[in-house]
């Protein structure tokens, strides 16, 4: 390695998700309309795939690629959904949440006070994907948060 190269970029994190979506351009186009999401480049493969895109929302990357069962990428319309949900901070839960819906995303769980000190929803992007959007609105104790935990049982 070069010594004057940054093992991990400048403007990356240690962790960046990278999914994998049926029509991934389209997925792309979905998170800057609902997200605000910029779009950091895209790799297409000659039939016009994406085969790596990064796209940025808020100050954390996201990469995608297009789904391939050649490739192994199989993405949440390949295998009937995903055990993973992307959790998304923003300034404004009930706005982002109901910007997501109205551009195509399905409401699952809509945003209330949560006993943590978030104002949280879950909702599924159009590509299968579980995203969780909170507002954290209250710092919480962790005592009290506990017991609020017991009380909800």
């Amino acid at each position: 390695m070069n010594a004057q190269v940054r093992a991990i970029p400048e403007d990356m994190h240690t962790l960046t998700p990278h999914l994998v979506c049926a029509d991934a351009l389209g997925a792309i186009d979905f998170y800057k309309r609902a997200f605000g999401a910029t779009e950091g480049g895209v790799m297409l493969t000659p039939d016009g795939k994406l085969m790596h895109g990064m796209i940025r929302i808020g100050d954390s990357a996201l990469m995608l690629m297009e789904e391939n069962q050649q490739w192994g990428a199989l993405g949440p319309t390949m295998l009937g959904g995903s055990p993973v949900t992307i959790h998304l901070y923003v300034k404004n839960c009930d706005a982002v949440y109901a910007k997501a819906v109205a551009e195509g995303a399905t409401a699952k769980m809509v945003p209330a006070d949560m006993f943590w000190g978030d104002r949280y929803g879950v909702l599924t992007d159009p590509f299968g994907h579980s995203w969780s959007v909170a507002t954290h609105i209250r710092d919480v104790p962790h005592d009290e948060m506990q017991a609020a935990k017991r009380r909800r049982r």
